[in-house]
């Protein structure tokens, strides 16, 4: 029997709602971790689902900076009128055009980056770093990590302070 207190620590922890997270402790006979296990296993499933889904709904959302010389047009999508018409949706599609229009990324996800711009950008890093005399397990650290700040200022979902719907 599941107990007030673990839905609630597993609530907090994962987000699932209070019935599926009943269901995981029963079926993992009041094992948190076990429980936690299987929300993943069922969140993946969903996610599955979810991803075949097509959005035949959504909005265009347009900003154009008072400047006159900066502006957004998106096309956001999603899978009914019903979340297309609601104010949270509108308020998102907003957000994310200032986003785009604050932070000019050049491509949506990393995904979207060609192999040969970022070989680019890693010959230039490597030319900045050959001389520093550090060890070659750092210069890789240093390497890694301005690649990934690189592609954090010109990929939109990579971008700190993004706002999404989804819970962190």
């Amino acid at each position: 029997m599941a107990t007030i207190e673990q839905i609630k620590q597993l609530r907090e922890e994962t987000g699932v709602s209070p019935i599926e997270i009943k269901k995981a402790l029963e079926q993992s006979n009041g094992d948190l971790q076990k429980a936690k296990d299987l929300l993943r296993i069922w969140g993946q499933k969903v996610l599955n689902k979810k991803t075949s889904r097509e959005t035949k709904s959504g909005l265009i959302e347009t900003y154009l900076h008072s400047n006159a010389q900066t502006g957004v047009l998106l096309d956001i999508r999603c899978e009914t009128d019903f979340v297309a018409k609601s104010p949270d949706f509108k308020n998102l599609a907003h957000e994310i055009c200032l986003q785009i229009a604050a932070m000019k990324p050049m491509f949506v996800s990393e995904l979207d980056i060609p192999e040969e711009f970022l070989e680019g950008e890693k010959r230039i890093y490597q030319e900045q770093v050959k001389d520093s005399g550090k060890p070659e397990n750092i210069v890789n650290q240093i390497l890694e990590g301005k690649l990934e700040k690189y592609k954090q200022g010109i990929c939109l979902l990579s971008q700190p302070g993004l706002k999404t719907t989804q819970k962190q």
